[in-house]
């Protein structure tokens, strides 16, 4: 008993410390996020730095936890508003121009797209843009040549090689751990599942995947070509006969502009602001841009639903669009009288079908009350389609992946795994002949295959019909364009799967047209959660991210791949793409 006392008394006395500690650090960072609530200005004679390593979420981050640890915003910018920012600066006076931060680009393809296309913009002002890089990657490479000047470390780093995908095969893993997956899909294109069934690629999955990556990499030397003044043929030859492998080659053959030192970069910013020996320029980041340039309205004509991550059933997903949540959004939208028109953002490469319905018939009803616009990001395929089909019109940038009509289950059996290797076994009783299917702990059964089978193909046939009825395309057309081939927005627009391209802007531009609406003013949805469960969210995910990385190291992304494999072998139909695809 006074053992028990002891111990008692001794977490009481450790719970009442902590509680302590935990008060007073909740008063210091509200103090520190009051005091951080003065306004930040831009200053006179500003030049934006856009650090194109950061990788820019579609909708603003809130990380109250930054403006405690840092003297950062606390406050994040999404690519829409990027975009917009930069779009805003060449009409500022106070700002002379742009510093592209090359070493790396955090963004996908299409968000690329975007960031791009807001440069090439911002350079009609007649303001400057400069770009350096010690170490130039091509997905940084495409956006550091939208500016006036490139400039390279003399000693750096630069890739220009051409496209890759590499994709990785479980198959034989699986085998050695006597786990078998039992895999049922739709369309012979339809490769998610093919790195669980499969040593390699298929034909069919190369065909789709040599046809997009062409696409992909046609598009990147067509935005070099216009930029550099150097024509595609010999672009694909410098990178075909690996020219191009040092800094000085990329100088030789005229891809940057020169290989400077930092400090020589900002000498040179310096003499095109005017300023001379010791006076400092007037650096503001994106972040901090941001906080100068409000852009949210409280209350809109027009309704931004941002729609990123995968699609799973359910509600409260983290980064993910979770079907209840997401109905709730679109309902509130559709019976908000003020909101004259919806403007989808989808980035995603799918996930559950019923999650996917679910969204598909709220949005469908929407659109009997208001236009809805889709705007596709980096992926809208798959279960991303799915949500995206019914619209009134839909846009696409070149480089987004779409498509991939078709839909797969998988149900492990996990018997050989808990017998062989682990010495498990399982026995038990049911009242009929299916009240057990997909039990992970033993094979199914030939009936059983049947009924899995049948249900794939159901659910299949009705994401068909849902395209033929919102594209307003024949069954026999859709038929030839599924079967869950991957395409790029480009391809898409061919087949009549996309109407435009273009980027949010275009779509937000379209909507308002469609809904007659003279000032465009825009409200984001879902609404950003209150300061305090920001605040517990970041401390939590920040600490928890931090943790697995340090503890996985390089095997983090392993964790990940292995992660998004778990989801998807629950039984439940996926319209999903590959769980593992890297484009380099």
């Amino acid at each position: 008993m006074r053992s028990f006392l002891k111990f008692f008394l001794a977490s009481f006395v450790a719970l009442i410390v902590f509680s302590i500690l935990a008060f007073f650090f909740m008063l210091m960072v509200f103090a520190r996020l009051a005091s951080s609530g003065d306004k930040v200005v831009t200053g006179s004679n500003a030049v934006v730095v856009v650090d194109l390593s950061q990788g820019l979420r579609e909708q603003r981050v809130e990380d109250p936890l930054r403006t405690f640890l840092s003297d950062d915003p606390s406050q994040e910018p999404g690519l829409f508003d990027a975009v917009r920012l930069i779009r805003n600066a060449a009409t500022d006076d106070n700002v002379k121009g742009l510093y592209l931060k090359a070493d790396g680009n955090g963004n996908g393809y299409a968000s690329s797209e975007e960031i791009r296309r807001a440069i090439m913009e911002f350079k009609k002002s007649k303001k400057f843009v400069y770009a350096y890089a010690e170490t130039l990657t091509q997905n940084a490479y495409y956006l550091a040549s939208a500016a006036d000047k490139v400039y390279l470390h003399p000693k750096g780093f630069i890739d220009f090689a051409g496209f890759s995908i590499t994709m990785m095969y479980l198959k034989g893993t699986l085998e050695k751990l006597e786990i078998q997956l039992q895999i049922f899909y739709n369309g012979k294109f339809k490769s998610a599942t093919e790195p669980l069934r499969e040593t390699k690629m298929t034909e069919a999955n190369r065909i789709q995947t040599t046809a997009f990556l062409g696409d992909l990499y046609a598009d990147f030397l067509l935005r070099i070509s216009e930029a550099r003044k150097i024509d595609t043929a010999t672009l694909h030859r410098y990178a075909n006969e690996g020219l191009i492998m040092e800094p000085s080659d990329a100088d030789r053959y005229k891809l940057v502009d020169g290989l400077k030192y930092n400090d020589q970069v900002m000498d040179e910013i310096k003499r095109s602001l005017g300023l001379s020996g010791d006076q400092k320029v007037n650096f503001i980041s994106l972040n901090r841009y941001f906080s100068a340039n409000p852009l949210y309205e409280h209350s809109g004509n027009v309704a931004l639903i941002y729609a990123d991550g995968d699609i799973v059933s359910g509600s409260n997903g983290e980064d993910q669009i979770a079907s209840e949540d997401y109905v709730k959004v679109i309902r509130e939208v559709r019976q908000d009288k003020d909101i004259k028109a919806i403007v989808f953002r989808v980035n995603s490469p799918g996930g559950s079908a019923l999650a996917s319905e679910s969204i598909w018939r709220e949005l469908s009803l929407a659109r009997k009350t208001k236009p809805v616009v889709v705007s596709m990001g980096n992926y809208a395929a798959s279960g991303g389609y799915y949500i995206s089909c019914m619209a009134d019109s839909i846009f696409a940038e070149p480089n987004t992946l779409t498509g991939s009509i078709g839909v797969f289950a998988i149900v492990p059996n996990m018997q050989g795994f808990f017998n062989n290797k682990l010495g498990i076994t399982f026995d038990g009783v049911k009242t009929g002949e299916y009240a057990d299917a997909g039990n992970t702990t033993r094979p199914l059964t030939d009936k059983e295959k049947i009924l899995f089978q049948r249900s794939v193909d159901t659910i299949y046939a009705t994401f068909k019909q849902r395209v033929v009825d919102g594209r307003k395309l024949s069954q026999a057309v859709v038929d030839s364009i599924s079967q869950g081939r991957v395409w790029t927005g480009v391809q898409a627009q061919k087949m009549g799967l996309v109407d435009r391209l273009g980027g949010i802007q275009a779509a937000v531009d379209c909507a308002a047209k469609m809904a007659n609406i003279p000032e465009v003013k825009i409200s984001a949805y879902p609404r950003p959660r209150n300061t305090l469960d920001r605040l517990m969210k970041s401390v939590g995910g920040s600490a928890r991210a931090s943790a697995l990385k340090e503890e996985l190291g390089a095997d983090y992304a392993f964790y990940q791949t292995v992660k998004k494999l778990r989801a998807l072998t629950t039984g439940e139909v996926q319209a999903k793409l590959p769980y593992s695809m890297v484009i380099e």
